[in-house]
């Protein structure tokens, strides 16, 4: 089992950032991201994102607001990420000056492709995510 993580520090009050990151429903259109549809509400609902040629269907694991932390899991075997078996949690902390730590944590096994590239193209993106929420904060 493979584990990929991101730690970042963003320049934000956790109740901003978690007002991002948090919603799982929350993911739109834009970069990599070609269509993207929900179905449900709250722990249990899915998402299904449209990217490089496929789609991926995500579902919300667990939700909780007062922790700040969030986890979900691809679930369609057809996805076109290179992982089977994976699960993800992102957790906020509060810095007290601001600025929250975001913890993005996932493990999977690596599909058709060797570890060590799964496991970056994994931290590229939860680091594409956090950047894109910092953004989203500025403007």
């Amino acid at each position: 089992m493979a584990t990929a993580q991101v730690v970042k520090t963003v320049a934000a009050p956790v109740s901003a950032v978690w007002a991002q990151l948090g919603n799982f429903a929350g993911v739109q259109v834009g970069g990599p991201v070609e269509s993207v549809s929900f179905e449900g509400e709250g722990v249990g609902m899915t998402r299904s994102i449209g990217m490089g040629g496929g789609t991926i269907v995500e579902r919300l694991e667990e939700h909780n607001e007062a922790a700040r932390r969030f986890t979900y899991a691809i679930i369609n075997d057809d996805s076109p990420l290179p992982f089977s078996g994976y699960a993800a949690t992102v957790q906020l902390g509060d810095n007290g000056d601001d600025t929250t730590t975001v913890i993005w944590t996932g493990t999977f096994e690596a599909r058709g492709i060797p570890e060590a590239e799964a496991v970056n193209i994994a931290t590229g993106i939860y680091a594409g995510a956090i950047k894109g929420a910092q953004i989203a904060l500025e403007d």
